[in-house]
């Protein structure tokens, strides 16, 4: 990423921070080209997957820990994440992942909005923090801060102020240690600990750091292979030859400036040390102050810059002894023990202060020493200056130790588990398309429920678009197979065609594949097609639940395709279809006739057969189509294409008489419809809709092979008054009875339970 737009993406911090906290942001964000806040390895505002993490940091190295290190760590258990940093955040992502994790962000008003709108669409939110910069009554104890000017402490205290407010919004927090654990319990409810570890680079880097240390410069020329390491075995050689093989080298490797604090605590010991061990040199490395009080071993004092991370594990390794000293307080008790696991990745001994996470991790004299006394400090440098081999053994267990428990690709499990644990069941349906269908709406009705039940709902179009729908003022996230790329988990996939069933089968990262058959697909295509054959397949797919909302689909899995089904009724929103009673006694009758004209099995082409056969002096047709148009020979008095779902309801009103023809329909909606806003019906009988309607009882059927029947029930329904009383009652009741809210817990429990 350039400088310009780094300085783009600082603004944010440069009214917060200051001019001077900014730019040295910038000093070190910019050292680090390797890796850190602003690597991105893909877009990711174009793919699906489980966890971004977003980070507030611009310092290299706390962000390379708590962000690349834990994302590598989920990557080791398949868990896919991606990361962002905080000025590039877009409310577009939401729908993108499962989980969100804050690390170090300091709130602005879209993250507050990012927030809140990702807990709407149930996603887990969680904050991620690595040192108490959470609280003024934490930081005001760094002594460091109190060089700082009126101006430049008010800037650093709303930063913190600002990353507490972000911190109060999430559901919960990960860190570092115990200490932070136990100070960060205050703010949010539930915080896991994942410590920090080494990256699998790092191992590299620090084998390579070894083998340069401890094996080139000893092998025969005939063992190495590579050019370069034969000019570089002879300036190891040479440098080799060159020192003094009786000092022994004492690091301390400083993050920042405000270790200063944690070197003078022990300064007195690193005085009476150096005075009773002449062998003893010490390297600060660092930005760090080398105290006027040593100036008398100046000799043996070795000051070095800060170098980039990928440097460092060599630095390590040219030293005999890491220290690791800090003050015992609050703040500093919950520092992770980086240091010392920096120091065994290379076989170099610590001594640390028994403080934290240094206390909780070393095991005294297995693999390091603790000291919380002058003497046991100066005990421990004793005996590790003067025993090279106690070095050894010393370091070769810590080696050991931390390579079983303190790196990313053997850590994952605990992380990965916690987050999984915590993502609310994601749900996800496979449409065709996202043109509004009855079928559609069926699959958005039951989006609405999950979601509102507390789910992660989400919609993938099979086709162009990926715009979010809003169904009953719920809205519902959608991504396209098209122009998304998939890599996240899913709980439970749902085909909803034949068609779909391709991507749900043939996608990998999905625990529970189901298929919601809504029609016999095979009888979509006539004879002669080979999609009748595709379609026919999907119904003997294996490791696949089955779901349908109709009797008649149960029925025939079940019988001709030995499928155990779960069957979960269809229902209506009653509250989209108001009541209206007809008048009969006006000019003319109005018949509604509704069905794409494009599809034979709509037999839209019936219904105008028998609307032809009515008196046009009596009768006048409307036609609702949202696909098919007009065929030149229908006589129609008005054509409404592609009406709003939620405007239907004015067209029933507008009709008495719904006339339906289709011969093959899942569930069969309109006449349903029809009957909740007190019209009438006269139907074909098909499966689709004998589940619900009763001949003479809520409507009246018509023998397709007699079109003349129809016309005699229309004429009856016209002129029977008592007939259409009787319609009217029990029209209604079967609406009441199909409410949706009869079938939520059904509903919720097919796609959530095992």
């Amino acid at each position: 990423m350039g400088l310009g737009r780094l300085i783009k993406r600082s603004f944010e911090e440069l009214r917060a921070g200051g001019l001077k906290h900014m730019l040295l942001k910038i000093k070190f964000y910019l050292r680090d080209t390797k890796g850190g806040c602003g690597k991105k390895a893909m877009e990711v505002d174009s793919i699906f997957g489980d966890v971004l993490f977003i980070n507030g940091c611009y310092l290299p190295h706390p962000s390379r820990y708590r962000v690349s290190h834990q994302r590598e760590q989920l990557l080791s258990a398949s868990i896919v994440s991606e990361e962002i940093f905080y000025t590039d955040l877009t409310l577009d992502l939401i729908k993108r992942y499962r989980a969100f994790i804050f690390f170090r962000c300091p709130h602005t008003e879209l993250i507050e909005e990012f927030i809140l709108k990702a807990k709407h669409f149930n996603k887990l939110v969680l904050f991620d923090i690595d040192d108490l910069v959470i609280d003024k009554k934490y930081t005001d104890l760094i002594p460091y801060l109190s060089t700082m000017s009126a101006e430049e402490k008010e800037n650093y205290d709303e930063g913190v102020r600002r990353i507490q407010k972000t911190l109060r919004l999430c559901d919960g927090a990960i860190t570092t240690t115990e200490a932070l654990a136990n100070e960060l319990r205050n703010y949010v409810p539930e915080v896991f600990i994942n410590r920090n570890t080494a990256s699998d680079i790092m191992c590299a880097y620090s084998e390579r750091a070894l083998y340069e240390r401890d094996v080139l410069p000893y092998l025969d020329k005939s063992q190495i292979e590579l050019k370069p390491d034969i000019k570089l075995q002879k300036r190891l050689l040479k440098k080799l030859e060159s020192e003094d093989k009786d000092i022994v080298k004492i690091g301390y490797f400083s993050g920042s400036i405000t270790h200063n604090d944690d070197i003078n605590l022990i300064l007195p010991i690193l005085k009476k040390m150096m005075a009773r061990n002449e062998r003893a040199h010490l390297y600060f490395v660092g930005e760090l102050d080398i105290p006027a009080e040593l100036d008398e071993f100046k000799e043996r004092i070795h000051a070095l810059p800060f170098v980039n991370w990928w440097e460092l594990p060599k630095l390590v390794a040219s030293v005999d002894i890491n220290i690791a000293p800090l003050a015992d307080t609050v703040f500093n008790r919950a520092k992770s023990e980086n240091k010392w696991v920096e120091a065994a990745l290379v076989r170099v001994p610590t001594i640390a202060s028994r403080v934290g996470a240094m206390e909780k991790m070393i095991s005294h004299g297995e693999t390091g020493f603790l000291c919380s006394t002058e003497d046991e400090w100066l005990e421990a440098f004793d005996l590790l200056i003067n025993d090279e081999k106690a070095r050894k053994n010393l370091a070769e267990r810590a080696y050991k130790f931390v390579h079983e428990h303190c790196i990313t690709i053997k850590t994952g499990t605990p992380l990965c588990e916690y987050l999984k644990s915590k993502m609310k069941k994601n749900v996800a349906f496979v449409l065709p398309s996202t043109r509004i269908s009855g079928g559609v709406l069926v699959v958005l009705k039951h989006c609405a429920m999950l979601k509102r039940a507390g789910y992660d709902v989400l919609i993938i179009n099979d086709n162009v678009g990926n715009e979010n729908i809003v169904k009953d003022g719920v809205e519902i996230n959608v991504l396209s197979t098209r122009t998304d790329c998939f890599h996240g988990s899913i709980d439970i996939a749902i085909g909803t065609l034949w068609a779909t069933m391709d991507w749900v089968t043939s996608y990998r990262n999905i625990k529970e594949r189901a298929y919601l058959v809504q029609n016999y697909e095979t009888e979509f295509y006539e004879h002669g097609s080979f999609f009748k054959f595709r379609a026919n397949q999907t119904y003997y797919l294996e490791n696949v639940k089955y779901i349908t909302i109709s009797k008649w689909c149960e029925d025939w899995l079940k019988n001709d395709f030995h499928k155990n089904c779960t069957f979960i009724p269809n229902g209506l929103e009653r509250s989209m279809f108001p009541v209206k009673e007809r008048d009969f006694s006006k000019d003319k009758i109005r018949i509604l006739i509704e069905g794409n004209s494009d599809d034979y099995y709509k037999n839209v082409d019936e219904s105008f057969k028998i609307t032809s056969l009515l008196d046009p002096e009596k009768y006048e047709v409307y036609f609702l189509s949202y696909q098919g148009t007009p065929k030149k020979w229908y006589k129609v008095d008005k054509f409404l294409h592609r009406v709003p779902y939620e405007r239907v309801w004015e067209i029933y009103h507008s009709c008495d008489i719904l006339l339906k023809s289709s011969v093959l329909e899942s569930f069969s909606y309109p006449p349903l419809e029809m009957m909740a806003t007190g019209g009438f019906v006269v139907v074909r009988p098909n499966d689709g809709n004998v589940e619900y309607l009763r001949d003479g009882e809520n409507c009246l059927f018509y023998d397709g092979d007699d079109l003349s029947t129809a016309v005699s029930a229309i004429e009856r329904i016209a002129s029977d008054a008592e007939l259409r009383k009787s319609l009217f009652e029990n029209g209604l009741k079967t609406a009441d009875s199909r409410e949706w809210e009869n079938f939520r817990e059904d509903i919720i429990d097919t796609y959530t339970k095992n």
